[in-house]
């Protein structure tokens, strides 16, 4: 397999660098890219593939049918951008209020690369092969949405696996990186309103101050982790957001904080949206003042199948060497709307390193407005990508799943 895809990768480099700054000189955010839907379907154009784009959002799903029968494999690229002002100073840098400061813009040219490498060889491929083209990642749940709207139903066959590639600024260029098991965490919000009785600054014990409350629960949050929960079994609390008050000399009536959680199973979760609200709420009472606490689940965590991340890695060391591949030795603690993809269909999620490598001493980070990604390692997603459905569905695939539509893969 070493040489699987190479010329043909080495071939579409340019045009792959040209598509990824086409995209990021017109970033677009959350569930609605016009634009960038339409550089997709452009894209696409010429390649025989049956396209259909999204009714709620501006999703595009590409299927590739190969010569006869087989496996479906899912590949996803998300497509949208962060409302974050770049400050690179590319000579292609976004201007105006957003920016691929994630890479999605890489994503998206690297799964262009794999349709055509893939339709390239149409005529040796045994199933099929679903591109889902996602936007609304970042907070949006893009990928529930394309769920709710038909994606696992795009071939006639179920899908037996789906694969996921996210680039990351201030690793080395061209590396990669998966684990088996939980590869991201999942995340819920709690969110909490303590109500006490505001009054005059200089006499607080006439009033009900609810701040020192508020802050004695956020507090207690991080006791809480740490004394419930094994050390090996990681939570962590982030109070983000903490809001009161008008004036230094007044008491308000409320305090208002949101933190975000994050584990890595279900059972952790669970307990977690039982036990933090009543956490808070006895803090309050404790102090004759009232809190109302909520927890939502927004994303589950995101969960590789042990035989998807092998399979992923035996093809990363094949494509590339050794060197080049490591397995995480702990999830990152990100979260992934893949996660829901992954519920419904085994397979693995993975890292490729794409920080430049004359980056001055430690480069940003995704999510930064100075991230700057390293895009010529965008034929190599497109062809680990292409490879990793290649295994399914090439002359000589892999066995197939015997995974079932609607399991759940915790």
């Amino acid at each position: 397999m070493g040489g699987l895809f190479e010329k043909e990768a080495a071939a579409l480099a340019a045009d792959l660098v040209a598509l990824r700054r086409s995209l990021h000189t017109a970033p677009e955010v959350g569930l609605h890219l016009p634009g960038t839907q339409a550089l997709v379907l452009d894209a696409l154009a010429g390649t025989g593939l049956s396209v259909r784009t999204g009714e709620n959002l501006s999703s595009v799903v590409a299927v590739l049918d190969g010569a006869g029968p087989g496996p479906t494999v899912v590949l996803r690229g998300d497509m949208d951008a962060l409302p974050v002002r770049e400050r690179t100073g590319l000579p292609f840098a976004a201007e105006g209020e957003a920016m691929h400061a994630c890479g999605h813009d890489l994503h998206t040219a690297g799964l262009i690369g794999a349709v055509r490498l893939l339709a390239a060889r149409r005529e040796e491929i045994s199933g099929s092969v679903v591109f889902m083209f996602q936007p609304g990642e970042e907070g949006y749940d893009g990928a529930g949405l394309m769920l709710d709207e038909g994606l696992l139903d795009a071939t006639p066959r179920p899908p037996d696996a789906a694969y996921a590639l996210h680039v990351v600024a201030d690793l080395p260029a061209g590396r990669c990186y998966t684990r088996p098991g939980p590869i991201m965490a999942s995340y819920g919000v709690l969110e909490v309103t303590v109500t006490g009785r505001g009054g005059h600054g200089g006499r607080p014990h006439e009033a009900l101050d609810p701040i020192p409350v508020a802050a004695e629960a956020a507090t207690a949050l991080q006791t809480y982790v740490t004394r419930r929960f094994d050390a090996f079994e990681p939570v962590v609390v982030t109070v983000g957001e903490f809001h009161a008050g008008t004036a230094p000399n007044v008491i308000p009536e409320h305090a208002v904080f949101r933190a975000g959680v994050r584990s890595f199973s279900d059972p952790v979760t669970e307990r977690l949206a039982a036990e933090l609200p009543a956490l808070v709420e006895g803090i309050a009472a404790a102090h004759g003042a009232r809190a109302e606490a909520t927890f939502e689940t927004v994303l589950p965590a995101t969960v590789n199948s042990p035989e998807h991340a092998a399979l992923f890695a035996e093809t990363a060391r094949a494509l590339f060497g050794d060197d080049r591949f490591e397995e995480l030795p702990r999830p990152r603690i990100g979260s992934e709307d893949f996660s829901r993809v992954l519920r419904r269909v085994p397979g693995a999620y993975g890292y490729l390193g794409a920080a430049p490598a004359d980056a001055p001493g430690h480069p940003s980070g995704n999510h930064s407005p100075t991230a700057v990604f390293d895009d010529s390692v965008t034929p190599d997603a497109a062809r680990l990508l292409a490879a990793l459905a290649w295994q399914h569905v090439g002359p000589s695939p892999a066995p197939p799943s015997t995974h079932r539509t609607g399991d759940t893969h915790d």
